[in-house]
């Protein structure tokens, strides 16, 4: 079979409401993850791991730092046009509207499909940590002659009423689409079991556009809601089991079929503890398959009279007689005598003086945290404070502002 010429979507224009007030100067696919990453180098890597080398990303909301990020540490090849990832805030190209939607988004650039006439556009988020042979997927589409082939992971049943659900057959031919549903229909091979809809796409290029300019002429701008509940009685659809997908270098004390969505800061928080506990759920070390990101140029970690347990500490950060427990401590972090931190996550460019206290937080970057303070002990307080709490009891300190006493290294 004569290999495809593939073009990709990644929609990254998400607001991330719902991760603020960690969002308050970012998107969500541009917050950090892990001690060097960003959300968005984890769909980005799948795809260059995958051979597909042409990237265009939709951004809309605070897409500055994700803006920065991209052009620092996504060039790919400058000899190869055929290979890229290049940024396209909202074109206006239809109008003077933003995206309304996933669709809509891509409708406003269809142009840039007929630029390329690829024969297949794939189409995806920009905001879940995972890994993904996206080859293997395609395959998979061009076997069964699909028109469209959706993502789908098998989550329990009770979980399935928090996704949309995708009905389809042994076969892997969708039938039918439910959102959010209170009874969720059963995957054919498991009936403890639901296929929920991840949210990336493979298309045939024709398809697409035709979908695209009838549903815009109908006012219609969701994927998930428009464009594939009516695809699915006049085009061949169907569902790609992710738990089939085979990473090379993925370890056997790994969740084989790792997915989540980090679109809220307790799943947020979480999804960095899968990467903490040993052995990890989720192991960023894989030489088989890499998670680029940025080149920074700073100087490496240094620890003076620490005490360190369970814990990653990144490039350019000083510690000097703290204790840090379970913690991912990011890039140019001061953490100054006889701090202690448990169960935390704290962001680029902190600086933490001497005596403080943090439990079970997430410090936002550019914060300084006085001599003293004492975070996550006590809710009350901390709401006083105008700190957030969320249902799992974990206290936020949003992003503050650049002071003296910090140190900033360019990526």
């Amino acid at each position: 079979m004569k290999k495809a010429k593939v073009l990709a979507f990644v929609m990254a224009g998400g607001e991330g409401s719902r991760l603020s007030p960690l969002t308050s100067h970012n998107s969500k696919p541009s917050l950090p993850f892990g001690s060097r990453y960003r959300i968005v180098d984890f769909v980005l890597s799948n795809l260059l791991n995958s051979g597909i080398h042409s990237v265009y990303m939709l951004v809309q909301y605070k897409s500055q730092s994700l803006i920065e990020h991209v052009r620092k540490a996504w060039v790919v090849s400058p000899m190869r046009n055929e290979e890229f990832v290049t940024v396209v805030p909202p074109q206006m190209m239809r109008g003077g509207d933003w995206f309304q939607g996933t669709a809509d988004a891509v409708c406003q650039n269809l142009n840039l499909i007929q630029l390329h006439n690829p024969d297949l556009v794939l189409v995806f988020g920009a905001d879940h940590v995972y890994r993904m042979d996206l080859e293997q997927m395609i395959d998979f589409h061009r076997e069964r002659e699909a028109d469209v082939t959706v993502a789908a992971l098998p989550v329990p049943i009770d979980d399935a009423r928090g996704f949309g659900v995708i009905v389809a057959d042994y076969a892997g031919r969708v039938h039918e689409f439910q959102e959010k549903p209170a009874d969720p229909i059963p995957m054919p091979s498991d009936p403890t079991r639901a296929y929920a809809s991840m949210g990336n796409y493979v298309f045939n290029a024709k398809v697409l556009v035709e979908a695209l300019e009838a549903a815009g002429s109908r006012s219609e701008h969701d994927f998930g809601q428009n464009i594939l509940p009516r695809l699915k009685d006049t085009h061949r659809l169907f569902a790609y089991d992710f738990a089939t997908n085979n990473v090379p270098g993925i370890q056997l004390y790994e969740e084989k079929a790792y997915w989540r969505d980090v679109g809220t800061l307790d799943a947020y928080f979480n999804a960095h503890q899968d990467m903490l506990i040993w052995p990890p759920r989720f192991d960023v070390f894989n030489p088989q398959w890499r998670i680029f990101s940025s080149n920074y140029q700073g100087p490496v970690a240094r620890m003076l009279n620490a005490t360190m347990k369970n814990s990653v500490v990144a490039a350019g950060s000083l510690v000097h007689g703290a204790s840090i427990s379970n913690s991912i401590i990011r890039r140019e972090v001061i953490i100054d005598d006889d701090v202690e931190i448990e169960d935390s996550l704290i962001q680029d460019y902190v600086h933490i003086k001497r005596g403080a206290r943090l439990r079970r937080a997430i410090i936002g970057n550019y914060n300084v945290i006085e001599a003293g303070t004492r975070i996550g002990y006590d809710p009350e307080l901390d709401r006083c404070r105008r700190y957030n709490i969320t249902e799992g009891g974990i206290t936020v300190v949003g992003p503050g502002e650049v002071t003296t006493t910090m140190r900033a290294f360019s990526e």
